[in-house]
């Protein structure tokens, strides 16, 4: 109640929300429409394929074709996930869901008339223009509420799309019951009622505005952007979402796009990207969609009758909608990883109950009942974690260059799973029979312990943060600690830069190469630096022995730092270059500012100017201009390209993080 009652939720920015997500009911409606009528639609194939070929069909056959209608649809929703992002671009996110709606009345109509023509091909070409239309629907609703939805609303409206999922899963389930339209006559009018939320869409969605983020930094049309705020707030003063959506624009503009090669190459990219890829692995292999897809032949198997089977699948709808809403809550205050280790093993223990109830369900008679109950509970602890926390994390695992390539491989490992569960769990049913649920428990049992060792809490953690935790690779206790980074702006963490330099060498040299700098930013971790690079300004190097540029001095030359700060302390108001020299073999500095200042932890310190001069008494201090900084550090980068430098990792402890479980 609090929220709807949020400041921000004017009457036509819920208007505008309600008109988008109808694209989420869509995709609810269409997973869980196929599970009521599968003996209706099994029969009707049985029929057309004697009329064809005047024998009737093997079991083993209807089973396959039936698998083919039910995972042609997931199919069809990799295409349209994996092609969402050019076509938010190309015709804008509303324009893109309006076009959209085409597709959907296409395969609503297709799947409709699919008795009339007597043909079950024309049933799995509905399904798959169906699962086109969700695919991009997945992709579309999404970025169009998260960009119209004012900052302090974002995080509430993003569960509504879960919701609204959620929502389509149960309604299919009430009306594909026998009293309704689970019948013989009645299961094309059940599979073809997916036109209302197209049509419904088409008549609501034209009056919404576009995205204004998508008016002001694709299209660049500020005045449109203006008007489109000036609706969905019901204010004439929207200045501050226009500055919001500029620092977002100059934020994108600052960092580089980068590809689905590059990204899989990436060596420091590519541990975020295995654990968004088992993450959504975790989702699909768990077992849920052959609870979606198969829960009532399931629960006739398991010996109820085929109306209890359906009122119990009702049931699983049911717990969706009310665990989806228990969950949000729960999202930021116990944290995406425990939720999704808590899910887990709540869904591995339930499929072993499941396991149970078939081997036994012959022996006593409401052992049935068990394993209704057992995969009711599979299905709550489905919607507490790994329902919605793989999209979460994987989005949170990466900034705003590489999260449209990594997001597109998720969405694409997430379908082509989903394709191997619809098409391969009834040949599977036959071939387990009880044991039908023991690989998706030996599945979950892998997910966990991946889980609790590699996947790190992103709860209240900027982008930067989380890479560090990749970077600094100190094991489990760096991952388990929630807190042990706090959250700091980019901005602020370019003013606490501080460059350390450690005496010894570790295994970043594979990592950087030879020739890499090595920048650490206040409680974000190490980075690689190059020229173009490095945030403490061009010119930032260390002078070793002979004149030669290098990050430590060895043998008996000199050894030597530079610096120049950028911080805003109000003694140094302008950019200033602050160097350290040390004829010691070994020495190390560590930041203890939040400026920027090095202290010089071993050596003695020396000025640099025209000749190196010693001062074993006092550290001096040699101020530049802005001029003067800027020929010095034109030199200091000419020599830095043309030198060898070894690079070095911090010393720096890992957080210590009391130990709560997971």
């Amino acid at each position: 109640m609090a929220f709807l009652c949020a400041p921000g939720l004017t009457f036509f920015l819920t208007y505008s929300i309600f008109s988008a997500v109808l694209g989420m009911l869509q995709f609810g409606y269409n997973t869980g429409v196929i599970n009521a009528p599968e003996k209706n639609i099994e029969n009707f194939m049985k029929d057309v394929y004697k009329d064809r070929y005047g024998e009737d069909i093997s079991e083993e056959f209807i089973q396959q074709l039936y698998s083919v209608a039910v995972s042609i649809f997931a199919i069809g929703g990799m295409l349209g996930g994996f092609s969402g992002g050019w076509m938010a671009n190309r015709f804008g996110r509303k324009g893109g869901l309006l076009l959209n709606n085409v597709l959907g009345i296409a395969g609503a109509c297709l799947m409709g008339f699919t008795k009339v023509s007597h043909s079950y091909e024309m049933l799995f070409l509905g399904r798959f223009i169906i699962g086109v239309n969700c695919g991009l629907n997945t992709s579309l609703v999404p970025m169009y509420i998260s960009e119209i939805a004012p900052l302090n609303l974002r995080g509430g409206l993003g569960t509504v799309n879960q919701l609204a999922v959620t929502v389509g899963l149960l309604l299919s389930q009430v009306l594909g019951i026998e009293q309704i339209l689970g019948t013989n006559e009645g299961w094309p009018i059940l599979l073809g009622l997916a036109i209302c939320p197209a049509i419904l869409q088409l008549i609501l969605l034209p009056v919404c505005p576009e995205s204004p983020r998508y008016l002001l930094i694709t299209k660049q049309w500020e005045e449109e952007a203006r008007k489109a705020l000036r609706r969905l707030r019901a204010s004439g003063s929207v200045e501050e979402d226009i500055e919001e959506m500029r620092a977002e624009e100059r934020a994108q503009q600052s960092e580089s796009h980068i590809s689905t090669m590059e990204l899989i190459c990436s060596p420091t990219l590519r541990p975020p990207l295995i654990i968004g890829i088992v993450m959504q692995l975790s989702q699909q292999f768990s077992g849920i969609n052959a609870v979606f897809y198969y829960s009532t032949s399931l629960f006739m198997s398991s010996g109820l009758t085929e109306e209890s089977a359906k009122f119990a699948t009702i049931g699983i709808g049911a717990i969706m909608v009310v665990m989806t809403l228990v969950s949000i809550p729960l999202m930021d205050r116990t944290g995406r990883r425990t939720l999704h280790l808590y899910g887990l093993g709540g869904m591995f223990i339930f499929s072993i109950f499941i396991t149970i109830s078939f081997l036994i369900k012959e022996m006593i008679d409401w052992m049935s009942y068990l394993s209704v109950v057992a995969t009711l509970g599979f299905v709550v602890f489905f919607a507490v974690g790994p329902g919605s926390i793989p999209w979460m994390i994987t989005a949170e695992l990466f900034s705003q260059g590489p999260r449209p390539s990594a997001m597109a491989i998720a969405v694409l490992v997430n379908w082509m799973a989903n394709f191997v569960v619809g098409i391969g769990f009834p040949s599977m049913k036959t071939a387990l029979e009880n044991y039908t649920f023991l690989p998706f428990s030996v599945f979950l049992a892998i997910f966990w312990i991946f889980t609790y060792k590699k996947v790190p809490e992103t709860k209240n953690k900027t982008f930067e943060e989380i890479l560090a935790l990749f970077r600094h690779n100190n094991g489990r206790s760096m991952l388990n600690c929630t807190n042990s980074l706090e959250p700091q702006s980019m901005n602020s963490g370019i003013e606490h830069a501080a460059l350390m330099v450690s005496e010894e060498k570790t295994q970043h040299d594979s990592l950087f190469g030879t020739t890499s700098f090595s920048l650490t930013v206040e409680g974000m971790g190490p980075y690689p630096l190059s020229d173009s690079t490095n945030l403490l300004g061009p010119g930032s190097s260390s002078y070793g022995p002979g004149g030669v540029l290098g990050l430590a001095g060895s043998g008996s030359g000199l050894g030597g730092q530079c610096y120049t700060n950028y911080g805003t302390n109000l003694q140094t108001p302008q950019a200033a270059r602050k160097c350290h020299y040390d004829e010691v073999d070994d020495y190390s500095f560590r930041r203890h500012s939040a400026h920027g200042r090095i202290t010089q932890m071993k050596g003695k310190p020396l000025i640099l100017g025209p000749t190196i001069k010693k001062d074993k008494k006092k550290e001096r201090t040699d101020w530049l201009t802005a001029s003067e900084r800027f020929l010095e550090g034109g030199r200091s980068t000419h020599q830095g390209r043309s030198a060898a430098s070894a690079p070095h990792h911090p010393r720096q402890p890992p957080p210590v993080c009391p130990s709560s479980g997971p």
